[in-house]
Parts: structure tokens; C-alpha cells; sequence
């Protein structure tokens, strides 16, 4: 009697476990990113899929290219640019990034000489939230994409007038 219940019990855990997981499987659209070009030599392609969400209109996603890399006190960001593309055909748009690595930086003294690993990126940009196409970069093999969701602030708030 007290083993049926376990196996019950289990099989009840077991159910609720696999609903709660195919439920958070759905949040997302059906990928297709089959219509973009392959990665040239030295890139590589990598993608942002977004959570299908509410209000999608009110959310923007922040995104920054670039690698972690030993630093000092100063100042650092990714010598780069990132170009927007569009899809001959598709209407959709992808990012190509160059860069060939290099570090510009302030020229403080460091004082403690320390080097600590840090994520040093191209000057990031905010585009908008659209659950239903990824955000498809081409990025040399060595960098990275690294991204944020931006909301809003849920109220609403009045200017000062002088």
C-alpha cells in the first residue's frame, strides 16, 4: 500500500513536471533562420531567439559584441562596428560585425598594476522585441553576443516645467 502511493505520488511529480516544462517549451516561436547566408571564413553565425512575451511593443533588447579580456583600471571598450543588413527577399535584417579584436582604452595610471577579466564590448545598440524573428549576427570567431531585455518603467512619469 505505502509503495503504491510512492509510485503515485512519483508518477503525479513526474506528470506535473513534464506539463510545466512543454508549457515553457511553447513560449517560443518556431525558429527558421535556414534563409540567412553561412558564416564566412573566420565568423561565425549565432542567434538571439526571444521569449514570445506581452506587450511586446513596450521591450527592447540591448545587445553587445565582444570578449572578455584581461584589464586594468581603465577604461576599455572593443575597436568594431556592427553593420545592420538586410535579407534580399525576406524583409528581415542581420547584423555583420567587424572587428579585429584590438582594445581602446583611457590612459589613467594604475597605480595596483592588478589585471582582472572583464567582458569588453563594441558600442552596444537597442533594437526592438520581436519574438517572432531571431536576431542573427555574423561575428568573427573569437567575440561574442551577449544581450538584454529592456521595460519600462510600469508608471508613467511627468516632466518638470519650469
Amino acid at each position: 500500500m505505502k509503495f503504491s502511493k510512492t509510485v503515485m505520488t512519483g508518477l503525479v511529480m513526474l506528470i506535473g513536471v513534464n506539463a510545466f516544462a512543454q508549457k515553457k517549451a511553447d513560449k517560443f516561436e518556431k525558429l527558421q533562420i535556414e534563409m540567412f547566408p553561412k558564416a564566412k571564413e573566420g565568423y561565425k553565425q549565432v542567434y538571439i531567439q526571444l521569449p514570445v512575451a506581452k506587450n511586446e511593443n513596450d521591450l527592447k533588447v540591448e545587445f553587445f559584441v565582444g570578449a572578455e579580456k584581461m584589464l586594468d583600471c581603465n577604461k576599455q571598450f572593443l575597436m568594431g562596428n556592427v553593420k545592420s543588413q538586410d535579407l534580399q527577399g525576406w524583409g528581415y535584417n542581420y547584423y555583420d560585425v567587424e572587428s579585429n579584436g584590438e582594445v581602446g582604452s583611457t590612459l589613467m595610471a594604475c597605480l595596483d598594476k592588478k589585471m582582472t577579466k572583464k567582458f569588453v564590448y563594441i558600442q552596444p545598440e537597442i533594437v526592438r522585441y520581436n519574438s517572432k524573428l531571431p536576431l542573427v549576427f555574423y561575428v568573427p570567431k573569437d567575440l561574442e553576443v551577449r544581450y538584454r531585455i529592456l521595460r519600462p518603467d510600469a508608471a508613467m512619469k511627468k516632466a518638470v516645467q519650469k
